[in-house]
């Protein structure tokens, strides 16, 4: 029996997670507080999104919610609020996310002025826009629908905690510093699994929210990435490519698993929750 660990929300692309100790589990993902996962993203200039692969300053943006707003703080700089309540009357942007361009809500000068301020260049602060529905290809799916507000291409990311323990074995025996979870930014953390069980996990169940892992999460450089400084480091997928590259996806280096909520979207997820787990063979 799995454990639910973890629940962590990301409701700025790319910048710092917000732990929580419940969240609904929505078809497009993790929702706490007011705010969605991926709800907010920073684009430059083009409307092409930003990242931490060349901002890595975004890992100091902290976000958290206060009341009727969700407050975001970076070293040096005044908190920002951004209210949660949505204003249907502010200007769209057109907006491209890998191979999707898709119609975003601008959220102002001010917010565009306090980024680009924290990243030292021009951009925009843009908000997912209710009603609009960004499908997920069903290609590792097997069919199922899905959709993802703006976060890479799945609406959930599992990692288990023995995953983690194992990387750092290497990562020891390789003279390298051990790696927080944080490192890897997911949504879901599990206990009780042995180590990368989720990559051959069928399902995992509570109650009636069916939760499917679908396809092994390629990695990028962000593991690198300071997650409290901001600040690159020695990059772990050399020390992970001999044993964590996946010949299905022409050798990336994959850690976790993204997933998709087969059944109980709208059911609530909770830290110390137990998951039944079918293993897919």
């Amino acid at each position: 029996m799995a454990i639910l660990s973890q629940l962590i929300v990301y409701p700025i692309k790319s910048c710092a997670g917000m732990a929580v100790e419940e969240a609904v589990a929505t078809v497009s993902g993790l929702c706490a507080q007011g705010v969605h996962d991926r709800e907010w993203m920073l684009v430059n200039g083009e409307g092409q999104f930003l990242t931490q692969r060349e901002y890595p300053r975004m890992a100091t943006i902290r976000p958290r919610v206060e009341g009727d707003a969700l407050v975001v703080t970076a070293p040096g700089m005044a908190p920002l609020r951004l209210p949660l309540a949505l204003d249907m009357s502010a200007p769209t942007r057109r907006v491209q996310i890998w191979d999707d361009s898709v119609e975003a809500g601008d959220c102002g000068d001010a917010a565009a002025a306090w980024f680009g301020e924290v990243l030292r260049g021009a951009c925009r602060l843009v908000r997912f826009r209710p009603g609009l529905e960004r499908p997920t290809s069903t290609k590792w799916t097997g069919g199922a629908p899905s959709s993802a507000r703006f976060a890479d291409a799945y609406p959930l990311l599992l990692i288990g905690a023995s995953a983690l323990d194992e990387i750092n074995t290497q990562m020891r025996a390789a003279g390298r510093e051990a790696l927080p979870m944080n490192r890897f930014r997911p949504n879901l953390v599990v206990e009780g699994t042995d180590p990368f069980e989720e990559d051959y996990t069928e399902s995992l169940r509570s109650g009636g929210i069916v939760i499917k892992p679908v396809k092994p999460c390629a990695r990028c450089p962000i593991p690198a990435v300071d997650q409290a400084t901001g600040i690159p480091g020695p990059d772990p997928l050399d020390i992970l490519q001999s044993w964590r590259g996946k010949a299905m996806l022409d050798g990336a280096v994959c850690v976790g698993m993204n997933c998709i909520v087969l059944e109980g979207a709208g059911g609530t997820l909770r830290l110390g929750q137990e998951l039944s787990v079918a293993l897919s063979f």
